[in-house]
Order: C-alpha cells, then structure tokens, then sequence
C-alpha cells in the first residue's frame, strides 16, 4: 500500500493559496501570492531538500499546469520531479505535456494507485483534490509549513471535505524565521474525555 502525502505551505489562519509568487494563482481577487518569500532560510531549505525525496505526484488541474510550466526547465532544483509518475486528476483534461503524465477521473483510480506498487504519493497545493482526499480518508500523512502570518482570504488547507480524524506527530523544527515544519501520520478516530478527569 502507498502512502498519500499532502505537503502544504499555510498560514496561521490555514491559507494555503499562491504561496510561492504573484502569478501563481489571483483568483477570487487573491493579491498575497509568494508569501512564503520573506520566511524562507537555510534552515527551511535544508528540510525541503529532505521532503523532495523521490515520490510520484498526485496533482490537481490547476496545480499539475502549474507545475508543467515551471518543473520541465528547472528539475535541477528537484531531483527526479521530471522522471517520477505524475498522475493529474482532472475530467477535461486531455493531453498532459509534462512527461510521465497520467490522466485520472475519480476516486477509484485514486484507491487503484494507492494499492499499487511504488513509490509514495505526494500531493502539493491542489486545494479541491486534497478536499476530496479528506472526504474519503485517504490522507495517510499531513507535512505542513506553517508561516507567522494571517491573509484573512484565499483558499484554505481545511476546507469542505475534512473529516473527524487524529494525527501523531512524527517529526517537527522551528526555522529562525519562525516558520513551523510539522509532519504527522494518520492515527485512527478521535477521542474525548475530560481534562483533568
């Protein structure tokens, strides 16, 4: 079975659109792209090396053309991203042009891949895809970037589609720019009880 990973850059009110520039993604009128920028340091590069382990990649539309106008011509600053599997999941999409691109339209080739052999999935940006993820329970772990910053709109990481569900941490560092990196894997159904009790 492959893990499905979703990495995400947010703030602290759980905005996750056009973190990484100005073009990225305006829509809806969003004017903070690339507020990432500021926070980033070698201590946070040093980890995003890390997570830029080899893994296919599970994209949204939008995420996918995003990725396959920028990846192509810059795959030295991401081993392997051109030679993995990149699976688009998209119902109108009809020739990908960024090798190693299959096209997938619904949950159950999501659940075909995840029961296949190879590598782990990853999932970057691709907000409405990671909605549907949650819906079903198919996200298995969570890597987040927390920035120290509030936007007040944009799309966010929790949005429609999140379920009840616990998480154990795994792994976490606070850069000197004050951004959070948090890894957690999934850990079955929520508990309550009382504090103190």
């Amino acid at each position: 079975m492959r893990k499905i990973i979703v990495l995400s850059f947010i703030t602290l009110d759980g905005v996750m659109q056009a973190p990484g520039g100005p073009g990225e993604d305006p829509s809806s009128g969003f004017k903070f792209g690339g507020w990432v920028a500021p926070y980033f340091d070698e201590a946070g590069g040093k980890v995003m090396e890390k997570q830029l382990k080899p893994a296919d990649l599970l994209l949204g539309r939008k995420t996918y053309e995003i990725f396959a106008s920028y990846w192509p011509e810059h795959g030295d600053h991401w081993p392997g991203v051109n030679d993995v599997t990149k699976y688009v999941f998209s119902g109108n999409m009809k020739n990908p042009v960024w090798k190693n691109s299959v096209i997938i339209k619904n949950i159950s080739d999501i659940l075909k891949i995840k029961t296949s052999k190879g590598y782990d999935i990853q999932v970057h940006g691709s907000g409405e895809l990671v909605q549907l993820l949650f819906k079903h329970d198919l996200v298995d772990e969570l890597w987040l970037k927390i920035f120290p910053i509030t936007l007040g709109q944009g799309k966010k990481l929790f949005d429609n589609g999140t379920i009840p569900a616990a998480f154990k941490l795994t792994d976490s560092l606070v850069t000197p720019a004050g951004v959070i990196f948090v890894n957690y894997k999934r850990a079955g159904k929520i508990e309550t009880g009382t504090v103190g009790a």
